[in-house]
């Protein structure tokens, strides 16, 4: 699951990933372009029985991520906005999807 936060006058926002712990036991970081594709950079905290994790983004463009587990075990968020070869995109600021927009730009 994935929360997005209201947009800041700064320009960002905060975006709170959630995945149950039997999903990934042992261990999940989420990783992206938003943190250089850097597997040590956002491991996730079990709360509960999930996984969670809020970040700061920028407001302005699309992020692609992806989950790693423990093992090298990547997948993808079910709750992303548009999947493709490389993981799962996201609109940080919720905009409505019509059935006729434009896939998202890959960037990685």
């Amino acid at each position: 699951m994935i929360k997005r936060g209201k947009q800041a006058q700064s320009g960002q926002v905060k975006l709170t990933f959630s995945v149950p712990v039997d999903q990934a036991p042992g261990g999940l970081s989420v990783v992206g372009d938003f943190n250089d594709w850097d597997p040590y950079a956002h491991p996730m905290q079990v709360k509960r029985d999930s996984y969670e994790l809020t970040v700061t983004v920028p407001a302005d463009r699309p992020i692609c991520f992806r989950y790693l587990a423990d093992g090298g075990v990547w997948f993808d968020d079910v709750d992303a906005d548009y999947h493709d070869q490389h993981g799962g995109h996201l609109r940080p600021v919720a905009q409505s999807v019509e059935a006729d927009d434009e896939p998202l730009a890959v960037s990685a």
